[in-house]
């Protein structure tokens, strides 16, 4: 019974911490050019950011993901990841309305992802980083079409239980 609650309060102070910092995340602004027209503020906007390739933009989602890695039966260890699905044309409302399919989508991805392995051991490998966004950005197509140039992953951290 002590192990469950210790893993609770684990939990829970992990919750808490990245609850902290969705919340004091500073927002970045996407530079501009002199004579632009000043950028409109809306909580859509706040999530957008400059994307790498042209004509696309890329939409953070608005909360973490956190997958448990289980192996024997107990929780072994806690991913947190932040994603941004990068679009083209403007489609950040349309990203927003749909989050919670997408979110269920990815964690889905990321629990199958999980329970194969591929956040044991050097997790950050390319071969098992590129598995894991093959399968989001195919989850992300699925529900957003093929508007949908690829997903990033722009935070990654393994927290050991």
């Amino acid at each position: 019974m002590s192990k469950v609650f210790s893993i609770l309060v684990i939990l829970a102070g992990l919750a808490g911490g990245v609850a902290a910092g969705v919340v004091l995340r500073p927002v970045v602004e996407p530079e501009r050019q002199v004579g632009d027209a000043p950028a409109p503020t809306t909580a859509a906007t706040a999530a957008r950011t400059d994307a790498p390739r042209r004509g696309a933009e890329a939409v953070r989602l608005r909360e973490q993901f956190v997958i448990p890695v289980i192996r024997g039966g107990a929780v072994r260890s806690l991913m947190v990841v932040a994603l941004a699905i990068e679009v083209r044309g403007n489609m950040t409302e349309q990203v927003f309305a749909k989050e919670p399919r997408l979110r269920d989508a990815f964690l889905q991805v990321m629990f199958d992802h999980a329970n194969s392995g591929g956040f044991d051991g050097v997790f950050t490998a390319n071969e098992n980083m590129s598995g894991l966004r093959t399968g989001l950005h195919e989850a992300a197509i699925g529900i957003l079409g093929d508007t949908v140039e690829g997903v990033l992953i722009t935070e990654l951290f393994r927290s050991d239980v």
